[in-house]
């Protein structure tokens, strides 16, 4: 009662009309209209050019781990770079296309190289840059790339074929283990030099003739063959029973190379990677093991600079 009386002796307080928007939350509830497509929106244009390259790039990157291993077989190889593509034009590398970046800033190399491709047959390709740099797997092309097709390798007992129609000494290099195309380009630089009469490789686990073979042979590939053997330590064996010598080139060999006195009878010049040297099956096949005199700062030498070294001794011994 006491709270219901104190209530009652107060007059009370009507509730009015609140203050009001005036209608603006209505009108903010009707939107401007409908919305654009997104083809009509001004990033558009930015984001779907950024998501398609990406794309290609992602699809680039799994076709190139998926075809890496059967590119040898039958997958084109890339040669990029203005002096690199005109190396192998001039030395008449076997190739399908030429292509040039839109909009290139040209010069000599690069007319020499539009002119050579143009008197071989060879077509001209238009491409973009973004194209050119999935081409080459990233590598340098300054806007100018050159397809050569999958190398045609021959069977280690042509190597042998081409010393004898040549009536010279055979002279080959066989690669144990050396995964870099680089090294394998370098060595065919130095095989060409020195008059080997070609390179033997693994089909597993090795280097192969690779753009960037192509790029670091300078062109010689163009005139010294490679054979693949499906067994290195079988192709030695058929080799030595062909009357050549096998030489390893070894850091723990008991001999220098340049003492070794078979270099001026026929002979197979085998150069392990610059990690591992040679495995120890290929060893075991090994008439002699080699080494190269070297200060002790130096632990080992680019399977390139070896095989260079080695092949200058064989020279050498051959015109004494």
């Amino acid at each position: 009662m006491a709270a219901g009386g104190r209530a009652s002796g107060r007059p009370a307080k009507k509730k009015g009309p609140s203050k009001g928007a005036g209608g603006q939350g209505r009108r903010s509830l009707q939107g401007k209209g409908a919305t654009p497509p997104a083809e009509m929106r001004h990033w558009y244009k930015d984001k779907a050019r950024t998501e398609r390259i990406a794309r290609e790039e992602q699809g680039g990157a799994r076709r190139t781990a998926s075809t890496r291993q059967r590119r040898s077989e039958d997958a084109p190889e890339y040669i990029g770079g203005r002096n690199p593509v005109l190396e192998a034009l001039q030395a008449g590398v076997p190739s399908n296309a030429l292509y040039v970046a839109q909009r290139i800033e040209s010069d000599d190399r690069v007319r020499d190289s539009i002119k050579i491709a143009t008197e071989r047959g060879i077509a001209l390709l238009e491409a973009t840059r973004e194209k050119l740099d999935r081409l080459t797997e990233g590598g340098v092309h300054q806007g100018i790339a050159l397809q050569i097709p999958a190398y045609d390798y021959a069977h280690p007992s042509e190597l042998v074929e081409l010393a004898q129609d040549a009536a010279e000494t055979p002279l080959i290099v066989a690669l144990d283990s050396v995964t870099d195309p680089r090294n394998l380009g370098a060595i065919a630089r130095s095989a060409t030099a020195f008059g080997a009469h070609g390179l033997l490789i693994p089909s597993r686990r090795s280097a192969g003739v690779t753009g960037g073979a192509w790029k670091t042979s300078a062109g010689t590939l163009a005139n010294l063959r490679v054979a693949r053997a499906a067994n290195l330590t079988a192709a030695l064996r058929e080799y030595r029973d062909a009357g050549l010598f096998v030489i390893g080139l070894d850091g723990a060999g008991e001999t220098d190379i340049g003492d070794v006195q078979l270099l001026s009878e026929p002979a197979v010049i085998v150069v392990g990677s610059e990690g591992k040297g040679l495995s120890r099956l290929v060893r075991e096949h090994c008439d002699v093991l080699a080494r190269i005199p070297m200060r002790a700062a130096a632990e080992s030498l680019n399977a390139g600079v070896a095989a260079g070294v080695a092949l200058y001794e064989v020279a050498r011994h051959r015109r004494l």
